[in-house]
């Protein structure tokens, strides 16, 4: 029955739209509303519904050590498989959705995810953890990173590219903002097990919308991209994972890649690594209650919007390096000052720390994106899907490295330095990447 509706739904949305194609451009002109609007508004909220897993690891550390007797350790190594996975999953997914399709490939990532949380909920063992937590949710984060917003984009839109580019990074901290909280409050009150119930009901919730709403390209609507003209919808793309391969391999022997994905290496280390993984029971070792805590991440995604909004509007208007370092800079000198504002209650100067880092979250988002395009041109999703692996990999050893570091010394502190360090390096590496006045794909970043 549904998939009945379904195909009615999308034969009537395209012959009205193929319609709307043929009058005159003065009539086409008074839609209201662009269609890549609202796929963009899809997009928006499948990611939203992605980042509930993303708010869940840094709450269950805690839960999960004392419920077991597992080391922060291992429940480290657990969520620094999940980060690679999710980063190495990117660029395949980047060209699977070439292949098979956005929409396709979305249904199917939340639906994975969502069985490695339900599964979890009867885990005894830290193993399963890693194959549940690790394994599932990390291949089906991956397949909805930000290698799908960059797709999206790449389509959908050819005006208003940074902006849209911000909007839906800024989707995740929207997420954060949402879930935070709400499972900050189910650990506390409920434990740990109705928490992930709840992130999996979230992404199932999600699954209608991405397959009624979800269009592949504005060709199956008979639409142009937004700002752009019309072209036709290319054949589906064979071979999906030797073209990301090959990507891979252009794009290596080109500097200004490995520029990139030093500088998104720092940036994950630096934010989901470091952050998102630690910030919870570093707080709470100084006597901060775990919701008052969460509350403060979720605070982060409130200015992590208007940061990465604004981000996108700076980065079509300027150097994308330049802000890169700013970017990098500013988040570098905050990390060497959190040590010191660690007390059990919450306090005007660790407020000031949580809407500053807020703010500079994922700003490096739409610059680092800008690049990629500008460098790689068509290949510049995939591209960006290896610049995000290599986000996800810094943020996997430091969520694996914290935890170790917790054990051995006591407390973070030392990652709080060592993490600042890195970004004061992230900065400079972002004014030495070369400019590309005319790309024309990777042969573009190897001239």
């Amino acid at each position: 029955m549904l998939s009945d509706v379904t195909q009615t739904t999308e034969s009537a949305a395209r012959d009205d739209d193929r319609q709307a194609t043929s009058v005159a451009p003065d009539r086409r002109s008074r839609r209201r509303v662009h269609r890549a609007w609202i796929v963009a508004v899809v997009t928006f909220v499948t990611i939203i519904g992605g980042a509930a897993f993303n708010s869940l690891p840094g709450l269950l550390i805690d839960p999960l050590h004392t419920e077991f007797g597992w080391s922060r350790g291992e429940i480290g190594l657990a969520v620094s498989i999940d980060m690679a996975l999710y980063g190495l999953t990117a660029p395949f997914a980047a060209a699977l959705m070439d292949r098979f399709g956005i929409r396709r490939v979305v249904v199917v990532a939340l639906s994975t995810v969502a069985a490695g949380a339900l599964a979890s909920v009867w885990m005894t063992a830290s193993w399963q953890l890693m194959i549940y937590w690790g394994l599932l949710v990390g291949l089906g984060t991956g397949s909805m990173a930000l290698a799908f917003s960059a797709t999206v984009t790449n389509r959908w839109f050819v005006a208003r590219r940074g902006l849209v580019t911000g909007i839906l990074t800024a989707a995740g901290a929207s997420g954060q903002l949402v879930f935070l909280p709400l499972c900050a409050w189910i650990v506390e009150e409920h434990g740990w097990r109705p928490a992930s119930v709840t992130v999996a009901l979230a992404a199932l919730v999600v699954v209608p919308f991405v397959r009624l709403l979800m269009r592949d390209h504005p060709a199956d609507v008979g639409l142009a991209p937004y700002g752009g003209t019309y072209v036709e919808k290319p054949a589906p793309a064979h071979g999906a994972a030797r073209r990301t391969v090959r990507v891979l391999f252009d794009a290596a022997r080109t500097g200004p890649f490995w520029l990139l994905a030093g500088t998104f290496a720092i940036c994950g280390a630096s934010t989901n690594g470091l952050i998102r993984t630690h910030f919870v029971p570093s707080a709470h070792d100084h006597g901060m209650p775990i919701t008052a805590a969460a509350s403060l991440l979720a605070v982060i995604g409130v200015f992590d919007i208007i940061g990465t909004v604004f981000s996108g509007w700076l980065t079509d208007r300027f150097d994308a390096r330049r802000l890169l370092a700013v970017y990098y800079a500013l988040r570098g000198i905050s990390l060497l000052f959190l040590p010191m504002l660690m007390e059990p209650t919450v306090h005007p100067p660790m407020v000031f720390f949580i809407v500053f880092y807020g703010l500079d979250w994922v700003a490096t988002v739409p610059p680092t994106l800008s690049l990629c395009r500008e460098q790689y041109g068509e290949d510049s999703a995939i591209v960006f899907g290896w610049v995000l692996a290599s986000h996800q990999v810094g943020a996997a050893l430091v969520a694996f490295l914290g935890g170790v570091a917790r054990d051995v010394f006591g407390s973070y502190d030392m990652v709080w330095y060592a993490s600042g360090a890195l970004c004061a390096m992230a900065a400079l590496m972002a004014l030495v990447i070369r400019r590309v006045r005319e790309p024309s794909g990777v042969a573009a970043g190897l001239g």
